[in-house]
């Protein structure tokens, strides 16, 4: 690995342990076995070693749902969504102990969020939403889906679903073998296309 690969690693580990709030560059820094100025020849922020965080250590959500919509047409949308579902739990059961206490005040929450509009516009929490709904919209328009769903209550409920999952996860502690990942998710997209 190298320097930036070591910083992000470093600060996934303290990030999953003390919480966002408490990763301090120095110590993610420390953590890695860089100095702090090494940290900042790679990143600007410590907003942007989160971003790189969740992009790089964590499932890839973002990358999956990104190639999504070229996929319309291809395999089953019942597949598909299944892919996204077992993704999304993964992702957001992962995610919770790094980002939980930038919710923890509102002046933090409130920085954070401008920094990440700076850093990555179009990056925020809604962009998995905004992805799956542009999915779906072409599988209803090439005819997959059927005419009356809406595609963006559609998404909201299986991504919703798969917060829930991922946050009873993220609370016992009990992570699900791939099994067990693939068939809740088989089970949300089921019931979620049932209703179709």
């Amino acid at each position: 690995m190298g320097t930036r690969e070591d910083i992000i690693a470093a600060a996934a580990r303290i990030m999953r342990d003390e919480g966002y709030a408490r990763a301090t560059t120095k110590e993610i820094a420390r953590a890695a076995g860089y100095s702090e100025a090494a940290l900042y020849k790679h990143f600007r922020d410590k907003t942007e070693i989160f971003v790189s965080v969740l992009t790089e250590r964590l499932p890839g959500l973002v990358p999956l749902l990104g190639d999504l919509q070229g996929r319309a047409g291809e395999r089953a949308v019942r597949d598909n969504l299944v892919d996204v579902a077992r993704t999304a739990i993964a992702f957001y059961a992962e995610s919770f102990p790094l980002s939980a206490s930038v919710f923890s005040s509102r002046q933090l929450l409130a920085a954070h969020r401008e920094r990440l509009r700076e850093l990555a516009p179009g990056s925020g929490p809604d962009r998995p939403l905004t992805a799956l709904a542009a999915y779906l919209r072409a599988e209803r328009d090439g005819g997959r889906v059927p005419a009356e769903v809406d595609p963006g209550a559609a998404a909201a409920l299986l991504l919703g679903a798969c917060f829930q999952q991922a946050f009873l996860v993220a609370f016992t502690g009990d992570r699900p073998d791939g099994d067990t990942l693939h068939d809740l998710a088989a089970d949300l997209v089921g019931a979620l296309v049932a209703c179709w």
